[in-house]
């Protein structure tokens, strides 16, 4: 299987910049999220259907790499790449200028599935994932 990806264009709203019409730091996280949800909804995988498979799938990592500011009323693409799914979810983000391409940031995310009745961390990736996914163990 190919990387699954899926990018959302975003124009930041007024409430995500600083004094200085940057987007504040934290931020980049929601970007992040808007375009995950998005990459999970492509393969019928999204949140409500997480649970309803029953697992929950939390975030245990998040790195981000500032390249160039983003600002106010900027419209910029947040893209989502699945890296890895065997053992946990990682996926890759960058977000660039939606006019001009040039890179803005970028970051990766790790998720890993527990189970929803135990809370216990699962080693391997749920067999409902594989299948959302059209892949084989």
């Amino acid at each position: 299987m190919s990387a699954r990806e899926a990018t959302v264009a975003i124009t930041v709203p007024f409430h995500d910049v600083d004094s200085a019409g940057v987007v504040w730091h934290g931020h980049y996280a929601k970007y992040f999220e808007v375009a995950r949800c998005e990459l999970l909804d492509s393969f019928d995988y999204g949140y409500d259907a997480m649970i309803a498979s029953g697992y929950l799938w939390p975030v245990i990592d998040l790195h981000v790499r500032y390249v160039n500011a983003v600002r106010f009323g900027q419209r910029i693409l947040a893209r989502a790449r699945l890296r890895e799914w065997e053992n946990r979810l990682l996926i890759d983000y960058l977000i660039t200028d939606a006019a001009s391409g040039q890179r803005l940031t970028k970051g990766t995310t790790s998720q890993v599935a527990v189970d929803l009745q135990t809370r216990e961390l699962c080693l391997v990736s749920p067999p409902v994932l594989f299948e959302r996914l059209g892949v084989e163990r």
